[in-house]
């Protein structure tokens, strides 16, 4: 089964919104084997929707086509699919009385307007949407089926988990399924990656293995098509190893662990506390740890240092280096590091101070000159000097996640029975 997506709204082509529902559709049906070959997005016109309609038939067995489907002149979807497949749309009462209880449930009357939202193609089927007014529908035609649903993501992701895809496999006859492992690593890039593993990417078929840059690290998709579930797995188990073996220290976490749940792992596996003293990522490192549910657990806080008088007097680095060397140096990232953990108690502390640009640097001290300490109480600090390249969103974002790694691998240290200072 070869699948296409069809993103409908001009807010996505003008950059309003992200497409995020095609990634995660295509996520769901490669779990269950099927292909995606094509992403479209196309603005609310009925034109343009008609000719993409009509490529996708020329390629495609599964079309699903997300958003278009509210209540205003401007949604679409729904008339242009009928149109195009030549059948009327026919008022579904079930689908309406969804729509009516969604407003009931609210306390309000339903719009006249929202009445259109329980149209369905003759021939189709209702696709329930329990959390919005815009129910969702397939239909078949020349053997090939279209799937129309609402745009907006707490809708269409559940629907697409609780509905579509269950659907999708009655469809496939449970033939095929792919499993994906992905790998994340730090502290390599990209083409020294590949170098290492240009072996496995030369001869790889099934599972296949791709390298995926992203802001400041990578990632090793890994994708097996298989019989069943164990199968894929049992494919996918000898490449990792092997991945894992060359590459084992840079490889902090799988699938969606990012650098923060990674570090946090550690934190609580050792019951341990971390706080941050932050002057040039200005409190992106402490948002970072945070953004992880349950962070409490392992995350004292954090003091955004900017200037140099907080540095003194909250976090006790030395007026005296201050002055010699400047905020941005070796000695102060230590002392801010030290600082923090002592003043707000935690087992770590991490401290960070940078250009982060456009200005402020000099032929000395550049812009993205950043440096990055980490702190345990019972061990001599670990501090280094990072020269990060990009704007100053980059050179943030760059540093936070340095810093995170670098917890990460100090934490880890300790289980793997080596002090900090030797990881």
């Amino acid at each position: 089964m070869k699948a296409e997506i069809i993103a409908v709204g001009t807010e996505l082509l003008l950059g309003q919104i992200a497409n995020t529902n095609a990634r995660f559709v295509s996520e769901q049906l490669a779990l269950v084997g099927v292909g995606v070959y094509f992403h479209t997005v196309v603005g609310d016109n009925r034109g343009r929707l008609l000719s993409v309609l009509q490529t996708a038939r020329q390629r495609s067995d599964l079309v699903i086509l997300c958003g278009g489907l509210g209540p205003t002149e401007d949604d679409l979807t729904r008339e242009t699919v009928a149109e195009f497949l030549g059948r009327p749309l026919e008022l579904h009462p079930e689908a309406l009385r969804a729509v009516e209880g969604y407003f009931s449930g609210l306390g309000r009357d339903m719009p006249e307007n929202n009445r259109r939202q329980a149209m369905v193609i003759q021939g189709g089927n209702m696709i329930p949407n329990p959390r919005g007014t815009a129910p969702g529908q397939y239909v078949e035609a020349e053997g090939r089926r279209y799937v129309l649903l609402p745009g907006p993501p707490t809708e269409f992701e559940p629907m697409v988990r609780e509905s579509v895809i269950p659907l999708v496999q009655t469809w496939m006859g449970g033939n095929e399924t792919i499993r994906s492992r992905v790998l994340r690593l730090y502290g390599i890039g990209e083409s020294h990656l590949a170098e290492r593993i240009a072996d496995l990417l030369a001869a790889q078929s099934n599972p296949t293995l791709a390298p995926l840059a992203a802001e400041g690290e990578v990632t090793l998709r890994l994708t097996a098509r298989a019989a069943s579930e164990k199968e894929a797995w049992e494919r996918i188990a000898p490449l990792e190893a092997e991945l894992r073996r060359r590459l084992g220290r840079y490889i902090y976490g799988v699938d969606a662990e990012t650098l923060e749940v990674a570090a946090g792992r550690v934190l609580q596996a050792r019951g341990m506390t971390v706080a941050t003293a932050e002057s040039c990522t200005g409190g992106l490192l402490g948002e970072m740890i945070t953004n992880v549910p349950g962070s409490s657990r392992y995350f004292v806080g954090g003091v955004i240092s900017y200037s140099n008088d907080v540095k003194k007097a909250v976090l006790g680095v030395s007026g005296e280096i201050l002055e010699r060397l400047g905020a941005v140096s070796e000695p102060v990232a230590i002392q801010m590091a030290q600082g923090v953990a002592e003043h707000l108690g935690a087992d770590w502390g991490i401290g960070i101070t940078g250009i982060a640009g456009p200005d402020g640097g000099t032929e000395t001290k550049p812009v993205g000159l950043v440096y990055i300490a980490v702190h345990h109480r019972n061990a001599d600090p670990w501090v280094k000097e990072f020269r990060f390249r990009g704007d100053r969103r980059q050179v943030r974002i760059r540093a936070a996640k340095a810093a995170l790694f670098a917890l990460w691998r100090k934490v880890g240290a300790m289980d793997e029975g080596l002090s900090p200072a030797e990881r």
